[in-house]
C-alpha cells in the first residue's frame, strides 16, 4: 500500500510499505477514506518529538471502512467508522474511569522506558506519534491497523460526509476538552491562544458552554477572521501588547478563564521565546512554552488555565509563582477522546456543530509531503489539510 512516512526533519514522503495485517483477535483493518494533518504533526515534522525512525507512518486523524476484523472485535466489514488518535484497552484502570488518554495496556512494555522516565508513568498508545507512544503506524496511509477495535473507533451513519465526523478523532473532542477544563460559567470571559484547529474548536466550545466574551489570539489574519465568524473578538498580537489589550478589556480584573492551544512551538518575538527558539534548535530545551506563560500572567486571581497544546519536555522561567501567588487551577493531558464521541457526534448530526469551516484543502494522499510544507510555511491560508488516499492526483 502507499504511506506517507517521516524520513527525518522536515522531510516526509509517500512510499509502498506492507499492507497492515490483523495481530490480535481485538483488531481491526480500516481503508482509509480521509485522514488529516494535525498542528501536532508539525511537531513531527519539525523533529521536536523524540523517538522517530525512517519510515514511520504518520497520521492520528483518520476515518474509513472496515475491511477486516479479528474474531474478538465488534466492528463489522463495512461499516464506517472515525477512529480515536489515543489507543485505549478499555479495561484497565484509567479506561474504567473514562481517561482513556492514560491507557495502561496500549503502550507496549518495551516502548515504555523513555516517557516513564520524562513524566514518571509511560504514555498510553498513539496512532503514527513516535515510538515513544507506541510505535504505531499511523493513517495517513491506504490502510491502517487498529488495536482494540471493539472500544475505539464509533460507527457513524452513511447521510454524514467524511468531512463532517473526521475530526471526532482528535481536534474536536481536544477543543472539547479545552473548553470543558476551563470550566466556563455564563458571564466568563475566555481568552484563547492560538488560532490553528485545536483553537478555532476551543472557541467554538467555549461559545457553545455559554462564555459571554471569548477573546481569540493570533497574528494569522484569516485564521482571526475565522475566529471572528464564531463570534470572538480578536487580537492580532503582533500589533497589540495582550496583557494590556486582555487588562483593559476585563476591566482590569484580567480574564476568567485561559486556554492555550498553541503547545511547544509558540511564535513571536518576545524575548523569552527567541531564547527558547535558539536553545530548541540547538537541542538544549524542547519547549518554548511563550504562549502559557503568557496565558498564566493575563488570567485574574482565582482563574483557570486550560491547557490542551502539546508540550513534551521541560521550559525554562515557568512562571510558578503566579501560579501559587494567583491560586490558578491548571488542567491538561492528551484528550479523552473516546469520552466525548458519542455526544459530539449527536451534535453534528443535530446541525449544533459545524466541523466543516476550517478545512482550507483537499489533496490526494500522493501529494502530503506537499501539503505538510505549505500547512507549515503558510499557515494563515492553509488552515486545515484533509489528504483523500482515493483522490486522484491534480483534482484538488
Amino acid at each position: 500500500m502507499r504511506a506517507l512516512t517521516w524520513q527525518g526533519t522536515q522531510k516526509v514522503s509517500v512510499e509502498t510499505v506492507p499492507d497492515p495485517e490483523i495481530v490480535n483477535p481485538r483488531d481491526a483493518i480500516i481503508r482509509v477514506t480521509a485522514t488529516a494533518i494535525c498542528g501536532s504533526d508539525l511537531h513531527l515534522y519539525d523533529g521536536v518529538i523524540p523517538a522517530m525512525r525512517p519510515g514511520d507512518i504518520l497520521g492520528h486523524e483518520f476515518m474509513g471502512e472496515v475491511v477486516e476484523t479479528g474474531t474478538d472485535s465488534t466492528l463489522q466489514m463495512g461499516q464506517r467508522v472515525v477512529v480515536p488518535f489515543t489507543i485505549s484497552c478499555g479495561g484497565c484502570f484509567h479506561c474504567r474511569i473514562t481517561q482513556f488518554s492514560a491507557c495502561e495496556n496500549s503502550n507496549p512494555v518495551e516502548k515504555q522506558d523513555m516517557s516513564e522516565k520524562l513524566y514518571g508513568h509511560p504514555m498510553a498508545g498513539i496512532f503514527g506519534y513516535s515510538h515513544m507512544t507506541g510505535g504505531y503506524s499511523g493513517g495517513q496511509a491506504e490502510y491502517v491497523r487498529v488495536p482494540f477495535s471493539d472500544v475505539g473507533p464509533i460507527v457513524v451513519p452513511d447521510h454524514l460526509d467524511d468531512e463532517k465526523v473526521l475530526f471526532l478523532s482528535d481536534i474536536l473532542p481536544t477543543g472539547w476538552m479545552a473548553a470543558e477544563n476551563a470550566e466556563i460559567q455564563p458571564d466568563d470571559t475566555v481568552a484563547v491562544w492560538g488560532c490553528g484547529p485545536v483553537g478555532l474548536f476551543a472557541i467554538q466550545s467555549a461559545i457553545a458552554m455559554g462564555a459571554a466574551r471569548v477573546i481569540a489570539i493570533d497574528h494569522y489574519p484569516h485564521r482571526l477572521e475565522l475566529a471572528k465568524q464564531l463570534g470572538a473578538e480578536t487580537i492580532n498580537f503582533r500589533l497589540t501588547d495582550v496583557r494590556e489589550a486582555l487588562m483593559e478589556m476585563s476591566g482590569g480584573i484580567g480574564v476568567d478563564a485561559v486556554i492555550d492551544a498553541v503547545g511547544m512551538e509558540s511564535h513571536g518575538f518576545a524575548v523569552d521565546n527567541v531564547i527558547d527558539i535558539a536553545k530548541q534548535k540547538v537541542g538544549i530545551g524542547a519547549d518554548r512554552a511563550s504562549a502559557l506563560k503568557q496565558a498564566i500572567l493575563a488570567v485574574r486571581f482565582g482563574g483557570r488555565v486550560s491547557v490542551p497544546g502539546v508540550y513534551g519536555g521541560m521550559t525554562d522561567k515557568f512562571p510558578l509563582g503566579a501560579v501559587m501567588e494567583k491560586g490558578l487551577q491548571l488542567r491538561t493531558g492528551q484528550t479523552h477522546v473516546q469520552r466525548y464521541m458519542a455526544d459530539l457526534l449527536a451534535k453534528i448530526e443535530g446541525g449544533e456543530i459545524d466541523t466543516t469551516f476550517l478545512i482550507s484543502h483537499r489533496l490526494p494522499l500522493e501529494e502530503a509531503a506537499d501539503g505538510y510544507k505549505c500547512f507549515k510555511e503558510a499557515q494563515d491560508s492553509w488552515t486545515k489539510v484533509v489528504l483523500k488516499p482515493g483522490m486522484a492526483a491534480g483534482t484538488a
